[in-house]
């Protein structure tokens, strides 16, 4: 059984190039997740905190905050979604053509497009964790193969908000939206048996060291019972070609998008292609 917990990371070059072991790639596809260590060097991590230190107390014109409307989980984390629109240092990040590449290998799409960013704070003594739940339910988008990364820029653990996954429970397939104020079980949603909650694997991270997880995969975040507030930087990646389901999404309203069309423009731009 390949181990998924911890996977280290080595730029082998040229972004043209393979950047991550078949190993690695081989342990996403199988279990719906994997943790790659030291994706973001020292100096890009504390570049990263300032900027979201910055994006978080700054006025945004077209990034979406947590007080929007759109449902519970607005109201469940600090986050602000789309940050790369009102803030460039932001957008470094959230165009960063090696993690977009990591994306490209992981799904082995033939492109790798942007859906959108989060910025998100678990704020300090914050006891709410965030509940079980899979993303894809949430995203307008027809087919499966969407995907998220989530770099926390302070060391995570159980104590401060750290992400645990239940490996293969992707192969679930679609479910349905939780309510995260009043949250259903998912797992009885999914008719797993008891045995099956056994199988979450918790991930703790080092600041810079980072999770990828399948948008069908299983996962919930501890709560932050820490006196420091808990940041990340997660990016929604989709396959180039994902088309529109035409469901109600922040992202996707009134902008002119077809049902049935491919995602694009230039709101979800190409990161990365073969």
């Amino acid at each position: 059984m390949l181990h998924w917990v911890q996977i280290e990371y080595h730029l082998k070059g040229l972004l043209n190039m393979n950047v991550l072991s078949k190993e690695t790639v081989e342990a996403y596809r199988e279990y719906g997740f994997v943790q790659i260590d030291d994706v973001l060097s020292p100096e890009e991590v504390r570049e990263l905190a300032s900027y979201m230190e910055e994006a978080m107390v700054q006025k945004n014109e077209h990034a979406v905050n947590q007080d929007a409307p759109g449902g519970s989980y607005y109201r469940v984390l600090n986050q602000k979604v789309n940050v790369w629109r009102d803030h460039g240092g932001m957008a470094q990040f959230s165009f960063h053509s090696k993690l977009a590449r990591m994306a490209l290998e992981l799904t082995g799409a033939e492109g790798i497009r942007l859906f959108h960013d989060h910025a998100l704070w678990k704020m300090p003594q914050d006891s709410k964790p965030t509940p079980w739940h899979q993303d894809f339910p949430y995203w307008p988008m027809n087919e499966p193969g969407a995907l998220s990364i989530w770099i926390p820029v302070d060391d995570v653990d159980e104590n401060n908000g750290c992400m645990m996954f239940v490996p293969e429970s992707q192969k679930k397939g679609k479910l349905t939206g939780i309510d995260f104020l009043n949250p259903q079980d998912l797992f009885e949603i999914a008719d797993m048996k008891d045995m099956e909650k056994d199988k979450p694997v918790k991930v703790p991270l080092k600041a810079g060291s980072c999770t990828f997880h399948n948008g069908l995969t299983f996962h919930y975040a501890h709560a932050n019972l820490t006196d420091r507030p808990r940041r990340v930087l997660a990016i929604i990646y989709m396959p180039d070609g994902t088309t529109y389901s035409g469901q109600p999404h922040q992202m996707t309203n009134d902008i002119g998008l077809v049902a049935g069309e491919p995602i694009k423009g230039p709101l979800f731009p190409l990161l990365a292609k073969k």
